[in-house]
């Protein structure tokens, strides 16, 4: 099944295309990279330091023409306004009654259950200075069987986009201290000291 997002609708997809492309040049960004090629995959986006991190990251996406989606709490999707974030690429997590189960758990139900997903997540979970990351992405796309694309920016070069393409190897240890090791090189919007 293809979830249809607001990103199939072709002139929504062109807009936002232009007015990403506005964006980063406006702001002197330059994209590097390419769009990945995988039809499912977690692509993770770090490192996470400022509030200016998620429209940088949505510009790459319009600019790329992808079709990001997001874990949100089950009551964003309830109600009128609900349809505006499944429509946005929005999957909902359930942490009470019947439907609960463990994030990852539902993560990587939602990709058994699309033919195309890519599923957004900061990996570090705060603005703050962390010394690792938090192991939930590389949960689901271990889960999931997807591999990971790791989105990033780097504030003194004004570069932002697709680094390397991360397979789980099954140690998860070697593995996030790669992936972490990955992000430290990169300054944030708002670098933080070591």
């Amino acid at each position: 099944m293809k979830r249809k997002l607001i990103y199939d609708n072709g002139f929504f997809r062109g807009l936002l295309h232009v007015i990403a492309k506005a964006f980063l040049r406006m702001t002197g960004w330059t994209v590097i990279g390419e769009a990945p090629n995988d039809k499912k995959y977690v692509v993770i986006a770090g490192p996470h330091t400022s509030n200016w991190d998620f429209p940088l990251f949505i510009a790459v996406a319009g600019y790329l023409k992808l079709r990001p989606s997001f874990l949100g709490k089950d009551s964003l999707f309830k109600g009128l306004h609900g349809r505006f974030f499944y429509y946005m690429g929005g999957i909902p997590v359930y942490r009470e009654g019947p439907e609960a189960a463990d994030i990852v758990d539902q993560a990587i139900r939602a990709f058994a259950d699309n033919d195309e997903l890519i599923l957004g997540i900061a990996p570090e979970g705060t603005r703050s200075k962390v010394e690792k990351l938090k192991s939930g992405f590389y949960r689901i796309a271990e889960g999931a069987g997807v591999p990971i694309h790791m989105a990033y920016l780097d504030s003194e070069k004004k570069e932002i986009g697709f680094g390397p393409r991360y397979v789980p190897s099954g140690d998860m240890a070697k593995d996030m201290e790669e992936i972490y090791q990955f992000y430290k090189s990169k300054p944030g919007v708002k670098p933080r000291g070591d």
